[in-house]
């Protein structure tokens, strides 16, 4: 099976990549444009491997698109590719809007006339996953409520509503032209190999070189937590037997506050590389909120963990734990891009 996967230089897209190859032997179709969160040292570990070739291609070009999914003769598309930094968004939402409507426009187009000649039984078996966000559906109360698949699309940031409208466009291509696409939303992802400029990231930088630890408003702001890597698996799983024209949430089942994140965060630096002066609890800081921040997200995985037997292997406390000594492991990983695309500074102010 050969799979072109859009993004496959980013967090997710890398992630899926090398378990695609190293986990289950298949063929790999990496399609990245290599914007700021990109990296080529995220597919280092597979670059060689005979199953794996790389495109440096935008995904608005419909053409392009389209001609590697022929010459490549892809059995399917996993499309990851995305503008995806909420604070990003408030600062300058037209990209997100380009990328993550009008990209996703252009893949469809280009898939649709890709499967249209596509042979049987080639054309029956290929599928089109779009992977999409929790964010689309808005936010939860403290108190209880989990996101389902029946969930109405609410979506409070520009990056949101351009998830949410490329997930629209996704489903009414199935009903409209009949292509086989899944659909899968899943919670907030941490693992190695993420741009520091997402949360834990971030925190764990600042907190390894002594810096502030900026945490919006009260901290309050609850998460859902999904190790990047039993995320990869559940989406090999979803393009490979989800039902079509089906979504699925994927979900790790670990609930954190934001401020608990970093707490726990600080708490473990301090143990693994103590500072001179103390507890690196004193560095965290509250910070205004963002626009538009919602306050909670929590996935209810129980369609895909019943019908697919997919399960989080990663417990949070470990899988974080296991990050931030990745981290402190691999700074020739993430030191240049602290250096010269992201080294920390306060995102998504703009108000207006």
């Amino acid at each position: 099976m050969k799979i072109m996967v859009t993004g496959g230089c980013g967090f997710i897209g890398s992630a899926v990549c090398r378990h695609l190859i190293n986990d289950l032997g298949l063929n790999v179709v990496n399609v990245d444009k290599m914007t700021y969160a990109a990296s080529e040292g995220s597919t280092a570990a597979i670059s060689s491997n005979p199953n794996y070739s790389f495109h440096k291609l935008d995904i608005c070009d419909r053409d392009a698109m389209q001609k590697v999914m022929e010459t490549e003769a892809v059995d399917a598309v996993m499309h990851l590719a995305a503008e995806s930094h909420v604070d990003r968004s408030i600062d300058g939402p037209g990209e997100f809007i380009q990328t993550n409507i009008m990209g996703t426009f252009a893949l469809l187009q280009a898939a649709r006339s890709y499967h249209a000649a596509l042979p049987e039984p080639r054309k029956s078996a290929f599928r089109f996953h779009h992977i999409s966000t929790d964010e689309v559906f808005g936010d939860l109360p403290l108190e209880g409520g989990l996101f389902t698949e029946e969930t109405s699309y609410a979506p409070s940031s520009p990056y949101s509503a351009s998830k949410a409208a490329s997930d629209h466009l996704v489903m009414a291509w199935h009903h409209t032209y009949g292509l086989p696409v899944v659909l899968s939303n899943c919670s907030n992802n941490y693992g190695p190999y993420h741009f520091p400029e997402k949360l834990i990231p971030l925190m764990i930088l600042n907190g390894m070189e002594g810096k502030k630890l900026p945490v919006y408003g009260t901290g309050e702001n609850v998460r859902d937590w999904l190790h990047v890597e039993d995320h990869a698996r559940a989406l090999a799983l979803v393009v490979m037997k989800g039902r079509v024209g089906q979504s699925y949430n994927i979900g790790g089942r670990n609930e954190r506050s934001n401020l608990k994140v970093v707490e726990t965060i600080a708490d473990t630096l301090d143990e693994l590389m103590p500072l001179n002066n103390g507890s690196r609890r004193q560095l965290i800081t509250f910070v205004g909120d963002r626009p538009g921040h919602d306050l909670r997200y929590a996935i209810d995985a129980t369609k895909i963990e019943n019908e697919l037997g997919w399960k989080a292997k990663h417990n949070f406390d470990t899988g974080l734990r296991a990050t931030i000594e990745w981290y402190m492991n691999n700074g020739d990983w993430w030191q240049p891009l602290r250096e010269a695309r992201y080294s920390g500074q306060r995102l998504g102010t703009v108000k207006a």
